[in-house]
């Protein structure tokens, strides 16, 4: 690896837990945190910028959550590694993150030692699931595999490859909010029309009965908030 450190960027709008996860990857003399940033938007157009080997990327982020930032950065960056880090975990979720680009995926209660491994294997280009190290030609059969079972549970599955549009996360945004269809058309300069036809999209997709069923499904994975706080 020579001398070249790997750079690290940490996307987390909790300045504690930023802290902490700085001090974890400075111990290590082959890493260095290049940039902490709070926010979507700002993560997505620093990330353009500086560049950084491997992003630390919370998925519950004001602006732009981190699928979708993922999502967007890889399809201009691919060769940059994201490790998405959630306090909800569930295969679901998983799936969800290494679809959007992210290379490891780890619920926030992580061990040190474990972060700092994937941190290296993501740097090399490699994938880390569920402990196990995967090459990018794996990857696409472990996606293949986890697309069959849950098309089994149920649901579309060309739905599951087809992820919300960021108008999709912003109409569930506003109804998580408490927003009816008018004030969502008035709010968006979108038609009730319109709206509706995104609604009926969204629970398609989430495999849902109902808007606050998946507003709740939104929220509990950190997607959208219940309010921006600056």
């Amino acid at each position: 690896m020579g001398d070249k450190k790997i750079s690290v960027m940490i996307v987390d709008d909790h300045p504690l837990f930023r802290q902490g996860l700085r001090r974890v990857i400075e111990v290590e003399d082959d890493m260095e945190v290049i940039i902490e940033v709070g926010d979507g938007e700002e993560a997505l157009r620093l990330a353009q910028k500086m560049v950084p080997d491997v992003i630390m990327m919370d998925v519950n982020i004001p602006t732009m959550n981190g699928l979708q930032v993922t999502r967007r950065l890889k399809a201009k960056l691919p060769n940059i590694g994201v490790i998405m880090l959630t306090a909800y975990h569930d295969d679901e979720q998983i799936f969800h993150a290494i679809k959007a680009g992210a290379g490891a995926y780890y619920p926030k209660d992580v061990t040190p030692r474990k972060l700092i491994e994937a941190i290296r294997q993501v740097s090399e280009g490699n994938y880390v699931i569920d402990d196990n190290v995967l090459a990018k030609s794996q990857v696409a059969s472990w996606l293949l595999k986890q697309f069959e079972q849950m098309s089994t549970f149920g649901g579309s599955p060309e739905d599951l490859f087809v992820p919300l549009s960021p108008r999709e996360m912003e109409i569930l945004q506003l109804i998580a909010r408490g927003y009816s269809n008018k004030e969502i058309a008035h709010e968006l300069g979108i038609s009730r029309q319109t709206v509706k036809n995104h609604m009926t999209s969204i629970l398609r997709k989430l495999s849902v009965n109902d808007r606050t069923q998946a507003a709740l499904y939104a929220l509990r994975r950190g997607w959208i908030r219940l309010q921006d706080t600056d």
